[in-house]
């Protein structure tokens, strides 16, 4: 498993058939066809009832600003088309280029998020059905409200090649959340940064995975990656015994330590050309075995 194949060519697939696919297609052209990318989506339970989708959309706010960590400890698309791109998550590059992606903007409420959706169903953006309620699936941002599920919906990550990483970033999403919502019932809300503040940080983690820097905007300074798991798990502390996630959370530094899948994939062209004498095409394959094997192994 990961977010993309290390040298599958999207010009050579065939789309799924089926209504939606076909309607992306029509819509997005050659764009819906370069979708051969793969993502992780985590979700967290809140309701559909008024007072539960306005706390869902201030704790939407306040994820934003972890967002590129849970990027870059789920970073597994190093490889695009045979090519190593030079970026851990490469995968968040393709998927920008459909619109309505990225970090979402701040709302006040739901009741304004809800008012955006509608002026996109009013100017033919969303498809509308027969009841006159717009298709808000089509809004693609790295977390947003499920409109049928009553979620939020974690999208920003890549797919784990690891089962046990999967599970620990699952774990961590969900700590923040609850961690979120303690700290907003004890009136100490977690700031919410500006949008493109975060895209920057998004930036570092679609470029370096965990082996970089991310900002920490508090203090306006670069920080390596490992404080800032540290500083995260701090954070989550408080609620891990209660959510039983100790361990798991707890898993994201043996991410750190030992690489995340697009480290592994890397190291592993590199070794297999430098070491082995191997051709790119042999590497390639060699990472390929490797993504198979990992995924079968913790299955």
């Amino acid at each position: 498993a990961a977010s993309t194949h290390p040298f599958a060519n999207w010009s050579d697939q065939n789309i799924m058939q089926g209504d939606r696919y076909s309607k992306l297609l029509d819509d997005f052209q050659s764009v819906a066809e370069q979708l051969l990318v793969f993502g992780m989506h985590i979700h967290i339970g809140f309701g559909i009832e008024q007072k539960n989708q306005d706390l869902l959309i201030e704790i939407m706010n306040q994820i934003r600003y972890f967002l590129p960590h849970i990027l870059a400890l789920s970073s597994s698309s190093p490889f695009w088309q045979g090519r190593n791109t030079g970026l851990q998550s490469y995968r968040s590059v393709v998927f920008e280029m459909l619109p309505r992606t990225g970090i979402p903007p701040s709302f006040q409420s739901f009741s304004e998020y809800q008012q955006y959706v509608d002026m996109l169903g009013d100017v033919g953006s969303l498809e509308v059905d027969s009841n006159k309620i717009p298709d808000a699936t089509k809004i693609w941002w790295d977390v947003r409200p499920h409109p049928q599920f009553g979620t939020l919906e974690i999208r920003i990550a890549d797919v784990c090649t690891d089962i046990e990483d999967t599970i620990a970033i699952a774990a961590l999403t969900q700590a923040i959340v609850a961690r979120l919502i303690v700290l907003r019932t004890n009136n100490q809300n977690w700031r919410p940064y500006r949008q493109h503040h975060i895209t920057e940080n998004k930036w570092r983690a679609v470029r370096y995975g965990t082996s970089g820097k991310l900002i920490d905007f508090g203090i306006n300074q670069q920080v390596n990656f490992d404080i800032l798991t540290d500083e995260i798990i701090q954070l989550v502390e408080p609620v891990l015994d209660d959510l039983n996630s100790r361990k798991e959370v707890y898993h994201i530094k043996e991410i750190v330590n030992k690489g995340t899948s697009a480290k592994q994939q890397v190291d592993i062209y590199n070794n297999a050309i430098k070491f082995q004498n191997m051709s790119h095409n042999d590497a390639l394959k060699k990472i390929v075995d490797h993504l198979s094997e990992k995924t079968i192994s913790g299955l």
